[in-house]
């Protein structure tokens, strides 16, 4: 069975996110693994479901989770 993988615009939209989002957490070392290969950059669905699952979380107020700008955190 071949493998699944989604460009950077397929993912974006599956997330709801911009992909300058993605680009950005694959600057910084967050996000899914990529494949890069030439000038493409994909993400295996694998590795799609994996960074998911890592992402389930039962309370809000204890895990931050992964930030997705830094601009867009309040100062106290």
């Amino acid at each position: 069975m071949e493998e699944v993988h989604f460009n950077v615009y397929q993912l974006s939209k599956r997330w709801g996110l911009a992909p300058g989002t993605l680009d950005r957490w694959r600057q910084r070392g967050r996000g899914p693994r990529f494949l890069k290969i030439g000038n493409h950059v994909v993400y295996r669905l694998c590795d799609i479901k994996a960074y998911e699952e890592q992402q389930v979380h039962q309370i809000t107020d204890k895990d931050p989770g992964i930030p997705l700008d830094s601009s867009s955190s309040r100062a106290a």
